[in-house]
């Protein structure tokens, strides 16, 4: 399978973020929508999977789990869509280099966050919810007891938990970025997805299915979630943004500023 070099990804995730903050808001918002509902489909996908599974399984059925969640950075990464998580990584890069004004980010990640919350509410409510799919027995308990655990972090541990988690989701979205083909591109996104959800990190877009779940069937309340945001998505913005994008860009600043100036180059050769 072809891949690209670490220098060529970091010079690739430069323009993802350029095109990211270039999207008409029409597009921005029904792609916002699809990332909000893809990882939920991912995530409704483990509660299904896992929630009757023997207790005396223990950690094994959390691998099982985490090993089913990744479809929907999958779907998004290939079929399209935008997650907030992974903008956290690929917009810092472009405004790192330059290309990108810091308010563009800002305008990026407020509506990324409104569009991926209307979606992952829309398959909490519509498919869990309406088609009973998380309203009782074993898959509701799942969904009670998971949210419950998110909730009860106080805020300097969901806020370190998030950053463990937006690093490794951060490096699943470098990583699709190295691969050439869509084999690649799965085997890139899975293996670093798998392992957050296995240690229990806490994912801004992923709290707003589960938890919102949770609050649709009688549990925990609206101010309890957004006491849980704000921890969650301050976390996961240090992960993305400086433990990959800051990280990458200091080591490969040389790199990226000979590509920028190749550009340049070649667009006013192709100008004269």
């Amino acid at each position: 399978m072809a891949y690209k070099s670490p220098q060529d990804i970091a010079a690739y995730a430069v323009e993802a973020g350029v095109k990211k903050t270039s999207l008409n808001f029409k597009s921005m918002m029904l792609l916002g929508f699809l990332g909000g509902a893809y990882i939920s489909a991912g995530y409704l996908l483990s509660v299904r999977v896992t929630a009757s599974l023997p207790a005396e399984w223990g950690t094994f059925g959390s691998f099982i789990g985490a090993a089913v969640f990744p479809l929907g950075l999958i779907l998004i990464l290939i079929a399209g869509g935008e997650l907030l998580t992974g903008n956290m990584m690929a917009v810092p890069m472009a405004c790192l280099t330059g290309r990108v004004r810091w308010s563009r980010l800002a305008h990026n990640w407020f509506w990324i966050t409104v569009s991926n919350f209307a979606g992952a509410l829309f398959v909490a409510y519509f498919f869990g919810h309406l088609a009973e799919l998380t309203t009782s027995g074993a898959f509701l308990e799942k969904v009670v007891d998971t949210a419950g655990h998110k909730l009860e972090a106080d805020f300097w541990p969901a806020l370190i938990s998030a950053v463990g988690c937006n690093w490794l989701v951060g490096l699943a979205v470098w990583l699709s970025y190295g691969a050439e083909d869509i084999g690649g591109k799965i085997a890139a996104i899975w293996f670093p997805i798998m392992a957050f959800v296995a240690i229990g990190f806490q994912h801004v877009v992923a709290n707003m299915f589960i938890i919102p779940a949770a609050i649709f069937e009688g549990y925990f309340s609206w101010g309890e979630y957004f006491g849980n945001f704000i921890p969650v998505f301050l976390g996961n913005a240090i992960g993305g943004a400086v433990l990959v994008a800051l990280v990458y860009w200091q080591s490969y600043q040389g790199h990226l500023q000979s590509v920028s100036q190749a550009d340049k180059q070649e667009s006013r050769e192709i100008q004269g």
